[in-house]
């Protein structure tokens, strides 16, 4: 039995690669690079999940979806007003498709 496996080079955008939609597959990665970016502004403060959450204007619960990567839970405008209020900016840049 020597299945030969099939390696396939992805995108730049894993959800792009899942099929999803070109506008949501953006949308999702920037969500998902926003909150793996706010994941280690809390471990570079060194705060508690409650803490960060007291910083940011939002409840414990609420940071700790954020925490466990639920990134549907949160628009982009909210993950950069967490940021934000964490003491940091967020940028964004635009290039065109080719």
């Amino acid at each position: 039995m020597s299945n030969k496996l099939k390696m396939v080079v992805g995108s730049d955008n894993v959800f792009h690669d899942l099929g999803f939609a070109e506008p949501e597959a953006q949308n999702l990665l920037l969500r998902a690079d926003l909150v793996s970016h706010i994941r280690k502004v809390i471990l570079k403060l060194d705060i508690t999940q409650a803490e960060a959450a007291q910083r940011a204007g939002i409840s414990q619960p609420r940071m700790n979806d954020l925490v466990k990567g639920r990134t549907h839970k949160f628009t982009l405008d909210a993950l950069v007003n967490v940021a934000a209020k964490l003491g940091y900016t967020v940028k964004l840049s635009l290039k065109r498709v080719a």
